[in-house]
């Protein structure tokens, strides 16, 4: 397992930007693969992006055109920022890493789009 350590939700206004951070501070191996999912009260856990050690990206549909994944693969450390934030993406965010066949998990962190 990696530890995963995320940093940056909140509340945020309808229309609103956040950015999100995630690190493996602990890790020397470089992860293959980071990302962020979302999961909202009564919904499947959902990917909002991720992202390869080589750079290869992708987005969830939801969040197409409104969020950026960005990561600094030799810190192993990764970025998401959203703009033009909606209700819709209320959520608990979380980092996930892979190494291999070595999946991981942040705690997570609270994105809160309200007035």
């Amino acid at each position: 397992q990696v530890q995963l350590v995320e940093s940056g939700g909140g509340v945020v206004q309808p229309g609103g930007s956040l950015g999100l951070f995630c690190a493996a501070p602990e890790t020397k191996l470089t992860i293959d693969v980071m990302a962020w999912y979302r999961r909202s009260p009564g919904k499947q856990r959902e990917l909002v992006a991720y992202i390869t050690k080589s750079g290869n990206l992708n987005y969830g549909e939801s969040v197409k055109g409104r969020v950026t994944i960005s990561r600094d693969g030799t810190q192993n450390t990764m970025s998401l920022q959203m703009n033009s934030l909606e209700p819709e993406d209320t959520a608990v965010y979380y980092c996930y890493g892979r190494i291999d066949d070595t999946h991981s998990w942040g705690p997570g962190t609270q994105v809160t789009v309200s007035f």
